[in-house]
């Protein structure tokens, strides 16, 4: 994990203050998934790289995983923001190009990025002199076997940064501000790492505690509510990425609801918040007994 990310030592440390038994375990670790009460999604930071391979795991734990499998596979990918825009919700406008779509004509600064993906990786941003490099983007895209998505790009972010609103047992716990991470005409670097992530993502002040609008919180909650209602339980935990559309209207720009970062840094009582969440679910499903 990058530098100084001590999300998941602080969360075992204060579920172990809370007595119960927690342990961190590689999703692809040979170990009995069986002995847990509860399995929790955090750092899996690969899982993009071999999605089918961490959805048949996902599959396995089923019932004691959260989040639960059934949202994973939905949210792993990014068509998820068509099925949102179905529901009414308001989204950034994202034209999905499968690999037999005739390519079209760009027009403005858009963001190039595939429908499966993590971190920022093969994710680019193309002003209007950079048409062919976009194109060159997507037949790349296309030429791995996923889908290209292609979004206008929200000049908000650079002045005003995203807004990111962190859900835990279903309710607001906290919000984040984002600064922008796609430089202008070119595809975001990418730092040769086990995360591999953009390399702006490693940059310590790239998110700060941060404050939503009234009308953006009425959003994300809109969302965790469609969840809800989608998948028949409230998420353990969620984050909804919102950006303000060129008339000032909050639009979601993501969901991250299988391994968002939470930044306790940011938001000191998030950890315990999310240590009760946790506990709560696993003594549900095996009374009096703890979390693992």
């Amino acid at each position: 994990m990058p530098p100084g990310f001590d999300d998941d030592a602080l969360l075992e440390g204060e579920l172990a203050r809370r007595g119960a038994e927690a342990e961190r375990v590689p999703w692809d670790a040979d170990t009995d998934w069986d002995a847990f009460d509860a399995v929790v999604i955090r750092t899996t930071w690969d899982y993009a790289r071999r999605r089918d391979e961490f959805l048949r795991w996902a599959d396995r734990i089923d019932g004691r995983l959260h989040n639960g499998p059934d949202l994973v596979r939905w949210n792993s990918d990014k068509r998820y923001l068509a099925d949102l825009e179905r529901a009414g919700v308001p989204v950034v406008e994202t034209a999905f190009l499968e690999p037999e779509t005739p390519m079209p004509v760009l027009s403005g600064e858009v963001v190039v990025k595939p429908n499966v993906s993590a971190g920022g990786r093969d994710t680019g941003r193309f002003g209007p002199a950079h048409s062919e490099e976009a194109a060159e983007l997507v037949r790349r895209i296309h030429a791995s076997g996923r889908i290209a998505m292609v979004q206008p790009y929200q000049a908000s972010v650079d002045a005003e940064g995203e807004t990111a609103v962190v859900f835990i047992g279903g309710e607001p716990s906290h919000a984040l501000l984002k600064n922008a991470v796609l430089r202008p005409d070119e595809v975001a670097p990418v730092r040769e790492d086990w995360v591999g992530a953009a390399e702006a993502m490693y940059d310590p002040e790239l998110v700060v505690a941060g404050a939503a609008a009234d009308d953006e919180l009425e959003l994300a909650r809109r969302v965790v509510a469609h969840l809800a209602a989608r998948f028949g339980h409230r998420p353990l935990y969620a984050r909804v990425d919102l950006v303000r559309d060129p008339e000032d209207r909050a639009r979601v720009l993501e969901l991250e609801a299988i391994e968002p970062n939470l930044y306790f840094d940011e938001a000191p009582g998030a950890v315990h918040r999310l240590a009760e969440a946790i506990l709560e679910v696993a003594s549900a499903e095996t009374p009096g007994a703890g979390a693992g």
